[in-house]
């Protein structure tokens, strides 16, 4: 994704998110499925006299665990999360590790898919220099997908920071394709991003390029 508007040089922000999803049998009726966020940054200078940042940010990994069946008609997940302070630069990350609840739920009917992912993280250990994390995600979506298989979907990754009192909540709308590349589905994303609220000089609005490879069992 590629941020713009930071600070007061109208800085831009480029993240590369690497993020696989992997699910685990470990009963006929219970899966465990993980997902791993790794990101890397470059960020320009937001103010003067500031340098340019690029490297690792922090990772962070969660773990569902699930029903095989459907319940209610809802997949349903639910587990810990961890943040790891795996950052190359102090900038790039908040030095601190974390841990917390998460879930998600999501429905698909039709060529309808929405529900909603949701995390809290606290702070446990690490840079005693460094602020605490005490940082809750709501990310609820909502797509729909024609037999072509062409989506369109709205979503919002918000973040409330509740040792800043801060939110920041920015507006995703994007459309995806998803494609045969010889035997291996692929699905193109690309988006826009517009930041509704967000911490004083935070990024006004971005755009987003999506790739993901489909490994259907």
């Amino acid at each position: 994704s590629f941020e713009f508007g930071s600070g007061s040089n109208r800085a831009m922000t480029y993240t590369l998110n690497i993020q696989p999803v992997i699910p685990f049998e470990l009963t006929k009726d219970w899966i465990l499925i993980t997902r791993t966020i790794i990101p890397f940054f470059h960020q320009e200078a937001s103010e003067p006299g500031m340098g340019d940042k690029t490297g690792l940010g922090d990772i962070e990994q969660s773990f569902f665990l699930s029903p095989r069946k459907l319940v209610g008609g809802w997949i349903m997940g639910a587990g810990p999360v961890f943040l790891y302070p795996t950052a190359t630069e102090p900038e790039l990350g908040s030095g601190k590790w974390g841990v917390g609840p998460t879930a998600a739920v999501i429905k698909q009917t039709g060529g309808w898919t929405y529900g909603v992912l949701a995390n809290q993280i606290w702070s446990f250990a690490g840079n005693s220099n460094r602020e605490q994390v005490n940082t809750t995600l709501v990310h609820p979506l909502i797509s729909y997908t024609w037999k072509n298989d062409f989506a369109v979907q709205f979503e919002s990754e918000s973040i409330y920071d509740w040792k800043q009192k801060q939110w920041t909540v920015p507006l995703n709308l994007s459309c995806s394709q998803l494609v045969n590349i010889g035997k291996q589905p692929v699905s193109f994303q690309l988006g826009g991003r517009y930041f509704a609220e967000r911490p004083a000089g935070g990024p006004d609005w971005g755009i987003v390029f999506t790739v993901t490879l489909v490994f259907p069992k």
